[in-house]
């Protein structure tokens, strides 16, 4: 993902600039980016750091680093700040990672596998899910770790394909969702495994007309999070996009603002690092 971030400013010319810009004010003092509230957050941490890598910005690594510190093994964490904290060490230089607490985080991560074989958000979580699955698989990646049990992992992916072809991360749904149905990919690319024959036809059908990808066939509008993770989803299932480049980069364009940043939709009037990074992706998947 973020290899073809990297290909954004291709698409942003000057304006990469701004977006850096932008990512660097969402910088707190303490080493972390704003969430929404403007407090210190893992989860923003993450989307921060990778933007700015994306746009080849200077990280302040001692600075984030001495944030991440603060978390330990991740005692206090959920399960999604976990792999936000393995994700940010990976994201330092080398001479940083020295010091990941890497058997405590995964431990932890281990704590919430599920009877069937994956990952939940709870350490009593009843079943995983499909991104329960595909954060645990990226924390063990990006601690230098092959996750274990990966035929049950895969099982339970498998297991949560939805009547119309997507994938849900509930049991029973009747429609997938855009970005769940991406991650799925994802993971069962990774672990070379076939993906069903339709799901190129699937995604492309949640294009909307003028341009992004709607998260369900009953949302009102389309939304950058499933508009970056189809895209980057068909593209590891070598789709053609040719029909939907230009509609995207139009989509793309109406959420960017003039602080260098852009918005989840067109109903959502706040900035943050998560999006702009998702916005990033998205562009460099059409510049290709």
């Amino acid at each position: 993902m973020l290899q073809v971030a990297r290909l954004a400013p291709k698409l942003l010319g000057e304006s990469a600039d701004l977006v850096r810009g932008f990512l660097l004010s969402q910088l707190n003092a303490d080493g972390g980016f704003r969430d929404r509230d403007g407090a210190s957050d893992l989860y923003y941490t993450v989307f921060g750091m990778e933007g700015l890598v994306a746009l080849r910005a200077d990280l302040p690594a001692a600075q984030i680093a001495a944030y991440l510190r603060g978390f330990g093994d991740g005692a206090s964490l959920d399960f999604v700040h976990l792999a936000c904290l393995a994700r940010c060490w990976a994201g330092l230089p080398a001479a940083l990672r020295g010091e990941v607490p890497a058997d405590g985080i995964l431990s932890r991560i281990e704590r919430c596998r599920t009877a069937d074989g994956g990952y939940g958000s709870e350490e009593d979580s009843r079943q995983g899910s499909v991104y329960g699955c595909f954060l645990a698989v990226g924390a063990y990646q990006d601690l230098g770790r092959e996750a274990p049990r990966i035929a049950d992992l895969i099982r339970c992916v498998q297991s949560f394909q939805t009547a119309d072809g997507g994938y849900a991360n509930l049991h029973g749904m009747a429609e997938g969702l855009t970005p769940t149905t991406a991650a799925a990919a994802a993971l069962l690319r990774y672990y070379q495994q076939p993906t069903p024959a339709e799901l190129s036809e699937w995604l492309l059908a949640r294009a909307a007309p003028g341009g992004g990808f709607f998260a369900t066939p009953a949302a009102p509008i389309p939304d950058l999070l499933s508009t970056a993770t189809a895209l980057h989803a068909l593209a590891g299932l070598h789709a053609d996009i040719a029909a939907i480049q230009e509609p995207c980069l139009d989509f793309i364009d109406s959420l960017w603002t003039s602080k260098g940043a852009f918005h989840g939709n067109w109903s959502d009037d706040a900035v943050d690092c998560e999006y702009t990074y998702y916005a990033l992706l998205a562009l460099g998947h059409l510049s290709l």
